[in-house]
């Protein structure tokens, strides 16, 4: 399966590696975990997207980290800030998270932001976690990796995993690619919680990964066109403005012209509307002024929470 999923990364991702870089785990997260676990001192200091998958913030504390926020806004596309990067980092920086694209903005990390970000960290021996479980999921162009920018492969580690491109959650199949020596801690620590991944999900993805993809690309084009429904829909109503995500299947519109803070908003769609959203500050105080929705769903889920969305609302103005 190693062998595999070295050649899926070559292919999909620009990146020359091998077997011996390969980590497979029970998930996404053990990735996450077991590199910050095995990089990550007490008092380093961690830069870390912010908004971003709770869980990096949450585990750089675990360890003793020292989390730094890097925000992501809407005025810049939630993309990096490579001034406000450049200003993190410090003698203490052991670690940079990129998600690209990203949970739960949508946005994605062009090229040129790969570039200048490998540049401001090559050779001070800063290693980056690249996120890349939506990698496959894109709507504009190619997503790049920053392994693939000149010096940063050996510092990189790179998480993928089968949950999102091949609809495979719950299976708890994830890998991650990384230096071999940086692998054989990773493998060490596995072998010593969870022993090993199950033998048959494995094979399972190692099908994945060598049967057609023509089912990945009718995904994406549904997605696109739930993307595209659901963004017109948010900018119709009254008091939200949405951004088009390039990636992933989230949006993440802007509710400031509600008047309500995130939180708020969000409890008040669950009661009022039956309607189940993540308000922004769930993933960092970045997130303020914004609330997450998922389109993995169906078009008649989707419409019809935007109509509940939209009555709620109306019903909130009229009082």
């Amino acid at each position: 399966v190693e062998d595999t999923i070295a050649e899926y990364v070559k292919k999909y991702k620009n990146v020359d590696t091998n077997r011996d870089e390969v980590v497979i785990v029970p998930g996404g997260k053990p990735i996450m975990f077991f590199t910050i676990l095995a990089l990550v001192e007490e008092g380093d200091e961690v830069i870390y997207p912010n908004p971003g998958y709770p869980i990096y913030e949450s585990l750089i504390r675990f360890v003793g980290g020292v989390p730094v926020s890097m925000p992501l806004v809407e005025k810049n596309d939630f993309r990096v800030d490579i001034e406000d990067l450049r200003q993190k980092i410090t003698s203490k920086t052991k670690m940079v998270i990129l998600n690209s694209p990203a949970n739960p903005t949508g946005g994605i990390l062009t090229e040129d932001d790969m570039r200048q970000i490998a540049d401001l960290i090559r050779g001070k021996g800063i290693f980056v976690l690249t996120d890349e479980i939506y990698s496959r999921i894109v709507y504009e162009g190619e997503p790049v990796s920053i392994a693939t920018m000149p010096g940063m492969k050996d510092y990189t580690i790179i998480l993928d995993g089968f949950s999102k491109t091949y609809a495979m959650t719950g299976w708890r199949l994830g890998f991650g690619i990384m230096h071999k020596d940086i692998a054989k801690k990773v493998d060490r620590l596995i072998a010593n919680s969870t022993s090993n991944t199950a033998a048959f999900t494995q094979l399972a993805g190692k099908e994945a990964l060598e049967g057609p993809q023509t089912d990945i690309d009718n995904m994406v084009k549904e997605f696109r066109r739930r993307r595209d429904f659901i963004v017109e829909r948010l900018n119709s109503i009254d008091g939200i403005t949405c951004k088009k995500p390039q990636g992933a299947f989230y949006v993440f519109p802007n509710i400031t012209g509600t008047g309500m803070k995130s939180v708020e908003l969000a409890d008040y769609l669950l009661e009022e509307a039956n309607v189940a959203v993540l308000d922004g500050v769930s993933f960092g105080e970045y997130g303020e002024g914004h609330i997450r929705l998922s389109y993995a769903t169906s078009m008649d889920n989707i419409e019809e929470a935007l109509n509940r969305i939209e009555k709620a609302l109306k019903k909130l103005k009229d009082k």
